[in-house]
């Protein structure tokens, strides 16, 4: 008989518990080791375990094992099992305060599409849009700024049904961002914009826990003096991690943002 062993692993070196969460559809999570971001699609029974099947923002497919600690939910690690049969109910409302389509499918992709500046604002969008951008098709890609986005727009060719809208920050008249804009907009080309430096200060104070963004000296790289301020680990990614797990659904964004993204959403689904 196996005498027993005790555990004599100090408790400063023990792996903590993690939650079990339901793999319901459309749940987003990240996978740890890849960095894979998506909505849940099914699960599967395999010969090597179960597996989870996660769509990205551009309709991208990809099959995981649904590993212990495999996951990142709102910034967390979690555990993510089989639903229980029938599951639980589904929410009413989408994090956009739409009202949810039950078992809606996603609508191929249309040819119009919405591009944003960069993944911070892809990944911002997709938190509280998602669900609705899949239900219309409609698919969204970042550019890295907008100094090539003249030459973007001309080698996308937008029409009547492929219209083409654009998300920009820092859109203030006489900047730079401005005046780009004013070069592309057309009748299938909408450009719209927040005042904001970078799309982190679209998140409400409240929503991250502090009083107000911090004012960054010109000069300065903004996100980093923004971790400097609030004594945050200078580590701009982590950051961002942390803001976006704060974001449950529209109402921890500012209305100026809001406001922006629904007008792009409804130009882009405007049928001629």
């Amino acid at each position: 008989m196996r005498s027993y062993q005790p555990d004599l692993t100090p408790p400063w070196k023990r792996s903590a518990p993690v939650p079990e969460v339901p793999a319901e559809p459309d749940l987003v999570v990240e996978e740890v080791t890849t960095g894979f971001c998506g909505a849940v699609i099914r699960c599967e029974k395999t010969a090597q375990g179960p597996t989870v099947t996660l769509e990205d923002r551009f309709g991208k497919h990809r099959v995981f094992p649904m590993e212990p600690r495999g996951f990142l939910l709102e910034g967390k690690v979690v555990t993510l099992v089989r639903p229980a049969p029938g599951g639980p109910v589904r929410p009413t409302r989408t994090a956009s305060g739409s009202v949810a389509v039950p078992q809606a499918r996603a609508r191929v992709a249309r040819a119009g599409r919405i591009y944003v500046e960069g993944r911070h604002d892809a990944e911002l969008v997709e938190r509280v849009w998602g669900d609705d951008l899949r239900v219309e098709g409609v698919v969204v890609e970042y550019l890295e700024g907008v100094d090539d986005l003249p030459a973007i727009v001309g080698e996308f060719g937008p029409g009547p049904d492929a219209r083409l809208g654009v998300l920009v920050d820092h859109l203030v008249p006489g900047s730079k961002e401005s005046r780009i804009a004013a070069r592309v907009t057309g009748d299938h080309v909408l450009v719209v914009g927040h005042p904001y430096i970078d799309v982190w200060e679209a998140v409400k104070p409240s929503s991250v826990g502090i009083d107000a963004w911090p004012v960054v000296p010109r000069g300065q790289d903004w996100k980093t003096g923004v971790c400097r301020a609030l004594g945050w680990p200078e580590n701009t990614g982590a950051a961002w991690q942390h803001i976006l797990s704060k974001v449950r659904s529209y109402k921890d964004l500012e209305p100026q943002l809001l406001g922006r993204v629904e007008e792009l959403i409804d130009f882009v689904t405007l049928v001629d």
